[in-house]
């Protein structure tokens, strides 16, 4: 059974770094009163449990929307039903992408195909291959996606892998696909971790996928249009060429955030530094290029592997990023996704394959 869910085994791992500004945090929330973070984890959970959509899924990313909307953005997604006992059937369908709109207490799940036979939002044109997508934000007229398109090449559970980059414009009032668009694949970077407006530019957050090693990148455009000449840090300026891309950091995730905070910016991700980890970590930095320092631990994921809350050795945790537009203040809502290393696991359980929010309050 070739299901996507049991394709996607994201690997972790990260080495310690220097230490000092960013404040021990600890969860946030209202005194007498749900948080943020539980609150979306009661909307998620009776939504998944209803049968009308979405019952899980990963990635996680996020955009507040024209129109009181909170549009969450998801790769491989569970659709169909959910059991009395917290399973799904073993035929509920499966999708490489979906949104799901948020408007006041309704959520309303959208994904490509019919409600009979549902697929992706969107697919690409090439035999036996699929997009996961990236982060997303609003500009040029349009609602921006960055997916990565993926492609099998053996009849191997893992034979499978990156082969390009593409930006996907959506309507941001009916969020139907306005184009896709070839962005740029040349140097192995995965252009899709994090997508920022800030200033004159719009930065782009990639990731250099070595398997068990994982390094930051970093893009730039002028404006907030992809579709114009990217540039990229070379380390201590900015080149026309994508071969001169580099490595900024190593141990960020697949998916990760870098945000304006205070007069810093703030990355947020699993700590990949060791294999498998339980660690969301952030680090500031003077600019979105970097250096990156002042580690700290943010959240441990309390469901990961046998000492974790489902004793389960096969359960993994990973993705950790931030949702900028839900910030407080100094208090950020951090996602981070729940799988597990075997396929049955989802289907019996449907809390091994849905999105932990959580609270955080940074001090600087």
């Amino acid at each position: 059974m070739d299901h996507p869910v049991a394709r996607r085994t994201l690997l972790a791992g990260l080495a310690a770094a220097p230490v000092a500004a960013l404040a021990l945090p600890g969860p946030a929330a209202a005194a007498g009163a749900p948080g943020i973070a539980e609150r979306l984890t009661q909307a998620f959970t009776a939504y998944g449990n209803s049968g009308r959509g979405w019952t899980g899924a990963d990635s996680t990313y996020s955009v507040r929307l024209p129109g009181d909307r909170q549009l969450w953005l998801f790769s491989d997604t569970f659709l169909g039903t959910v059991d009395p006992d917290g399973s799904r059937p073993a035929d509920s369908p499966i999708v490489n992408n979906t949104f799901v709109v948020q408007r006041g207490g309704t959520m309303t799940t959208i994904h490509g195909g019919t409600a009979a036979e549902p697929a992706a939002i969107l697919s690409p044109d090439q035999a036996d291959s699929w997009y996961w997508l990236g982060g997303a934000y609003l500009g040029a007229g349009a609602l921006n996606v960055m997916f990565l398109r993926f492609e099998r090449f053996g009849p191997g559970m893992w034979d499978w892998a990156w082969k390009e980059n593409v930006l996907a414009r959506f309507d941001i009032a009916t969020l139907a696909v306005k184009s896709v668009h070839p962005m740029p694949s040349a140097a192995t970077v995965q252009w899709a971790s994090w997508l920022q407006r800030i200033g004159g530019h719009t930065y782009v957050h990639g990731v250099e996928d070595l398997g068990l090693t994982k390094y930051m990148h970093v893009a730039r455009v002028a404006g907030d249009d992809l579709r114009r000449p990217w540039e990229y840090f070379t380390g201590d300026g900015w080149s026309a060429s994508e071969q001169d891309s580099a490595r900024v950091m190593a141990g960020v995730g697949n998916e990760y955030s870098v945000t304006p905070w205070r007069d810093r910016w703030l990355l947020v991700t699993q700590d990949t530094n060791t294999l498998f980890s339980n660690e969301i970590v952030g680090y500031t930095a003077p600019s979105p290029t970097g250096p990156f320092g002042d580690r700290r631990l943010l959240h441990t994921m309390p469901e990961s592997g046998l000492f974790g809350s489902y004793g389960d050795p096969d359960v993994i945790t990973y993705n950790a990023h931030e949702h900028p537009e839900l910030r407080r203040d100094d208090t950020v809502v951090i996602t981070y996704n729940v799988n597990s290393l075997t396929f049955t696991d989802v289907l019996e359980d449907v809390t091994k394959y849905r999105p932990r929010f959580v609270e955080v309050q940074l001090a600087p």
